[in-house]
């Protein structure tokens, strides 16, 4: 028998090395009572912002870690005018992003001993955020030791794919010795929007292929075939697959010695494909979409040549996952560029129109950044526009597992949760 609790505070935590994003939702009617951000971990001049429906909170301090960031969140949330609940004992379970939970978990999960080692044993994959993660997890077990914390793996929806997915053309010793392996990221993100595509077109996960496009700074595209993830663009880091704001996305990785040659140190060169390559090295402009955009219209020819390059890269991968999946159902386009340039919609999918499917480009330019369906009455694939909301689903995943309502292992399928 389900326990169905009512007006619960599910608090929802994204920690980075030098940041802590937080919302609170009341659930389960998953709705946001408000979000903050903590800037600045580990100076002097930190800086923290809450906003709430009646207004916002600001306030600069010596913030030297994240259990100080940790405690100046517990002020804000209780604060007299600007907070989001009353009393710190109305959280009744955190849930936490996490990046990476390595082959060990595929869904979910709530936090103990063993998820943090794993946690920090899968460090040694994803050494920008795991560490913050765990920062962040052992900060608000601090502040909240007897509530349950929940670790949402932004990896675990990608544990589906197979080994012809997953599994590198290199010596197999190397997955053996060292877990090197296509994991895929913005598991989350993907898990979210297919669930809402569902919604939107009144379809069952059981009989239903998507191809799903997060495009934001980061990028990626996943293949979802009756509810789950059997490809997807990132591999074994982020850094895999579409050009992306600063990142290079697939190159040749004989580029690499080629400029370790020339006098090139690995160090460089992983500042350079990670952090100044992408929209902003193609361009020389930006790494935002929009400035290039902007360009490209004034006639930068720089900008023009790398608007085509981020499309045409991502048309690669739709084909190339429209072929294995057979079919295809639905394209969702999210992220801030997926759910907001209208124009690189039209330019991804210009050319799609000979697998099935053919955008209305007045719809397109009509629906803007909202929601819709922006496809031909007659397309075999329907385009959809879905906002995506990670926190949302974090709070979702926290809520079904402390309570264990309608919850739904995601190693099966994606669940519907709107």
């Amino acid at each position: 028998m389900q326990n169905t609790r009512k007006n619960e505070k599910i608090l929802v935590i994204n920690c980075g090395s030098s940041s802590l994003k937080y919302e609170v939702y009341a659930m389960p009617q998953r709705k946001s009572l408000g979000k903050g951000l903590v800037e600045r971990i580990g100076s002097e001049n930190g800086h923290i912002i809450q906003k709430n429906s009646v207004g916002k909170l600001e306030k600069t301090a010596s913030i030297p870690d994240h259990s100080t960031a940790m405690r100046f969140v517990t002020e804000a949330l209780t604060d007299d005018t600007y907070g989001l609940i009353h009393n710190m004992n109305e959280i009744s379970g955190v849930g936490h992003r996490v990046v990476h939970g390595g082959e060990e978990y595929s869904s979910s999960v709530i936090i103990d001993n063993a998820v943090i080692k794993a946690i920090k044993n899968n460090s040694e994959l994803a050494p920008l955020h795991n560490p913050p993660n765990l920062d962040g997890i052992r900060a608000t077990m601090e502040f909240l030791p007897e509530v349950k914390q929940i670790a949402v793996f932004d990896t675990a929806f990608h544990q589906t794919l197979q080994p012809a997915a997953y599994l590198y053309g290199i010596p197999r010793e190397l997955y053996r010795k060292y877990k090197i392996r296509r994991y895929g990221f913005h598991g989350t993100s993907h898990r979210y929007v297919a669930a809402k595509a569902m919604t939107m077109l009144k379809r069952s996960p059981e009989n239903t292929n998507v191809i799903s496009c997060h495009l934001g700074n980061g990028a990626s595209v996943t293949a979802i075939e009756n509810g789950k993830s059997i490809d997807t663009s990132m591999g074994f880091t982020p850094l895999e697959g579409l050009m992306m704001g600063t990142r290079s996305g697939d190159i040749d990785p004989s580029i690499i010695f080629y400029l370790l040659d020339r006098g090139y140190s690995t160090a460089e060169l992983n500042t350079m494909l990670n952090k100044k390559s992408g929209l902003l090295g193609l361009s020389e402009i930006s790494n935002d979409l929009r400035d290039v955009e902007k360009a490209a219209l004034n006639g930068n020819i720089n900008a023009k040549e790398t608007l085509d390059v981020y499309a045409y890269k991502i048309r690669k991968y739709i084909g190339a996952y429209a072929a294995n999946l057979v079919k295809v159902d639905a394209l969702i386009f999210t992220g801030g560029i997926g759910e907001n340039s209208v124009t690189m919609r039209h330019k991804i999918c210009e050319y799609l129109e000979n697998i099935g499917i053919v955008m209305d480009y007045d719809k397109n330019r009509e629906i803007g950044s909202n929601p819709g369906i922006v496809s031909k009455n007659y397309s075999r694939t329907a385009i959809c526009v879905i906002p995506t909301n990670e926190e949302l689903q974090i709070a979702v995943d926290t809520y079904q597992l402390i309570y264990g309502v309608n919850f739904v292992d995601r190693r099966k399928t994606v669940e519907v949760i709107l």
